[in-house]
């Protein structure tokens, strides 16, 4: 069965939207930033913290994580910072 969305492997980082973690005080630079970046595609990538097991049994209702999905965190800031790169829909 194929899914209405597939992600696509091939899409290449295009921007970033918001500003670096260095930029919004969620990182001391060394390794492990979040981020997130309009893809080629027009996908979006987030890296953030994989908390899939901690939220899995206490999801609401209506909402699962495939087997080859994750539940990513990132601070609230950096969406923030992003609103003015995302487009209204």
């Amino acid at each position: 069965m194929t899914r209405p969305w597939e992600a696509d492997p091939s899409a290449s980082f295009h921007r970033r939207l918001g500003r670096s973690a260095q930029e919004t005080d969620d990182s001391d630079g060394r390794d492990a930033c979040p981020d997130i970046w309009q893809l080629s595609n027009g996908d979006v990538a987030v890296i953030g913290r994989d908390l899939t097991g901690t939220y899995a049994a206490r999801l609401p209702s209506g909402v699962s994580v495939a087997a080859d999905e994750r539940l990513v965190v990132i601070p609230g800031n950096m969406l923030s910072a992003a609103k003015s790169d995302i487009p209204d829909a």
